[in-house]
């Protein structure tokens, strides 16, 4: 992250004119409030699109886990191109079975 020195008095007044002039997205008058409406109520098909985006992991589920695995390897997978998180998987399933059971 690149430090930056604090802004000036100066340069924060011209930020707060600016947004203050901004004819996109003006200041919220008493019924503008009472008209608003929830999301989901403005716009019930988008918001039901974007709940079913994405629903539960359908059987057999995957553990997430955390490991640190050597760079060069991650690279060679990603570089295969999408489905490399499937790739690799399917190697360690692959060799797992040359592990000896405990």
């Amino acid at each position: 992250m690149t430090k930056r020195d604090p802004i000036t008095d100066a340069e924060e007044a011209e930020i707060q004119a600016g947004i203050a002039s901004d004819p996109d997205n003006p200041e919220w008058t008493e019924s503008d409030f009472k008209n608003a409406r929830p999301f989901v109520e403005a716009f019930p098909a988008l918001a039901a699109q974007i709940r079913r985006a994405r629903g539960p992991q359908k059987a057999p589920t995957k553990q997430l886990v955390s490991l640190r695995l050597d760079q060069d390897i991650v690279e060679r997978f990603k570089a295969s191109g999408p489905g490399w998180q499937s790739r690799m998987n399917e190697a360690l399933r692959r060799a797992s079975e040359n592990l000896s059971r405990v």
